[in-house]
């Protein structure tokens, strides 16, 4: 009877945590961190939180948010995921693949639910998509197999291309793979690729007037926070080229760019809340499969194609998930 008794305390203890955050009377405390800034990234919380809500959380009520952006900086994601850490978060929602890294190193032992990134496995922070091991779960973009997708669309969408620079963020977590699959790509459609790196805001003008110099004729520009974080000024420069221009964000297109391709982030975020309210209801992270996406939006601006003398394709614009008037 005692080793009975002592087996069923063992694994009552061992469940207690998991069963306080369903019924923890008190707001349980989830960290947000994220690469880019609120300024353009804050849809993604919005639709976290709508999709928290749906599942019958209430901020304030049932739990707090402890925000940090890094504002598309990379080296000030590890101090801000130490700041969320010392905070001891029951969870942390990370947007972004460098944010699930540096969470991940600054707590360890926290449950980190990644709300939209880059492939987890192919940088070793999780074992598998079926079964992750460890404390790391989620949803991904996996941008990096979009990559072939850009020039594809660019292709399809301006007919005659012969030179093609790709703008790689140094600072994003996989951009050796993001360089390989452009290099794979471009060779594919026998294309005359030029390739130019900036890991710094001050490093992109420097990159782009190499282009130029190059002759280039459209622009590809892969993903990465910093750049994200600096498209005005990639996109002015671009349409002072007169280059047709896509990009892994639809930040950019509404800033001028004329095309967009990549998973509906939105839908990403909000399919994350599901991840957290599954973890905080007893849920092992390591348990959870990370789901990769299904659903893709292509945006066009015609106001940039009007601009530029381009007649965007008929079968571009009904694939078009919007499109800019």
């Amino acid at each position: 009877m005692k080793r009975r008794n002592l087996l069923v305390l063992v694994g009552t203890a061992a469940f207690a945590p998991r069963v306080v955050f369903a019924q923890s009377k008190q707001p349980l405390l989830i960290g947000w961190l994220h690469g880019g800034s609120r300024q353009v990234e804050g849809f993604s919380l919005v639709a976290f939180k709508e999709g928290f809500a749906a599942l019958g959380w209430k901020e304030g009520s049932n739990f707090l948010l402890e925000e940090r952006w890094a504002e598309g900086q990379r080296e000030r994601l590890q101090p801000l995921a130490e700041e969320l850490a010392a905070k001891n978060p029951t969870l942390i929602v990370a947007g972004f693949l460098p944010a699930t890294a540096a969470a991940a190193n600054a707590a360890p032992k926290t449950p980190i639910v990644q709300a939209d990134g880059g492939d987890p496995v192919a940088t070793g922070l999780a074992t598998s998509f079926s079964r992750p091991g460890g404390m790391i779960t989620g949803v991904t973009n996996i941008v990096t197999q979009l990559s072939e997708k850009y020039l594809e669309l660019l292709i399809d969408t301006v007919p005659n291309l012969r030179r093609v620079g790709f703008l790689f963020d140094t600072t994003a977590f996989g951009h050796a793979i993001y360089v390989e699959n452009a290099r794979r790509s471009a060779a594919q459609q026998s294309l005359d690729a030029r390739f130019a790196e900036a890991g710094r805001p001050e490093e992109i003008e420097p990159a782009l007037s190499r282009f130029a110099k190059e002759g280039v004729r459209a622009l590809i520009v892969m993903p990465g926070a910093m750049v994200v974080a600096e498209r005005r000024r990639i996109v002015k420069y671009a349409l002072d080229q007169r280059w047709p221009t896509i990009a892994a964000v639809r930040a950019f297109p509404e800033e001028g760019a004329l095309l967009s391709y990549s998973a509906d982030r939105a839908a990403l975020c909000r399919r994350a809340a599901f991840y957290v309210d599954r973890i905080l209801k007893g849920a092992k992270p390591g348990d959870l499969p990370i789901e990769q996406p299904t659903k893709f939006e292509l945006i066009v601006n015609m106001k940039t194609a009007k601009v530029l003398g381009i007649k965007i394709p008929n079968s571009i614009l009904l694939r078009a998930d919007k499109v800019i008037e």
